[in-house]
């Protein structure tokens, strides 16, 4: 619902504002299908019939899956990643959040990446990122809001590749969580983590020199359009 991003939100979806002449579900599309992706899984929640007509009138070409997050108020996105299971489990796919705005190029960085890949950008931290940690062969050991600033290498953009292989362990992890426990309000992140122990996680690939940019308030929405690349302003 982007209630930090009000009023700009009050009538649309985050996903749907505009930097440049494009929304950001636009550009995140496009990167897409520049790096010549043709099927999307797309899961909705606040305002979902302006994502779905948005999406089928600007590409209708492309194979799109609609799911809808129904109880989107109280269910976080670990919920809209279980949801994608009938189409995602054991087998490669990317993982997008939807309110990033980002140079296309670190698509086909991280599809160039053997295994799954986590795109991470280096700056100063604070409480708020998603920080990783990582052992001496650059994967993640930890990921999440809560671990040590001091200690992660960076945040992490919200762009991962998942294998086959991460994907047929990930879902199991997820209905454990879901179904069972009940962790329907907690990031994805928290899945991933309890994945490591059991042998699966990702290379952490920099994309420091690659523009991004999470935008969760007015305040990161007017910065952006001020930061992101001329190149990228369209």
């Amino acid at each position: 619902m982007a209630k930090r991003l009000r009023p700009l939100t009050d009538e649309r979806p985050k996903c749907l504002l505009t930097v440049g002449s494009r929304t950001l579900l636009q550009r995140t599309v496009d990167s897409l299908v520049g790096a010549g992706i043709t099927e999307l899984v797309v899961v909705t929640g606040y305002r979902a019939e302006m994502v779905r007509d948005f999406l089928r009138a600007h590409y209708p070409t492309l194979t799109i899956h609609f799911l809808h997050n129904a109880d989107y108020a109280n269910n976080n996105n670990i919920f809209s990643l279980w949801m994608t299971r009938p189409y995602t489990e054991g087998q490669d796919f990317l993982l997008l959040d939807s309110d990033i705005l980002f140079d296309p190029q670190i698509i086909p960085t991280l599809l160039r990446t053997e295994g799954s890949a986590l795109s991470l950008n280096r700056h100063e931290l604070g409480d708020e990122e998603i920080k990783v940690i990582v052992d001496d062969k650059n994967q993640v050991l930890e990921i999440s809001k809560t671990c040590s600033p001091q200690e992660a290498i960076g945040e992490s953009v919200g762009i991962e590749k998942m294998t086959a292989e991460y994907s047929s362990a990930l879902f199991p992890e997820l209905e454990q969580m879901i179904e069972r426990e009940g962790l329907v309000d907690v990031f994805y992140e928290r899945a991933f983590e309890r994945l490591i122990p059991q042998g699966h996680t990702f290379q952490v690939v920099d994309t420091t020199q690659l523009f991004s940019i999470e935008l969760d308030t007015v305040e990161d929405f007017e910065n952006a359009k001020k930061l992101i690349p001329a190149e990228l302003y369209d």
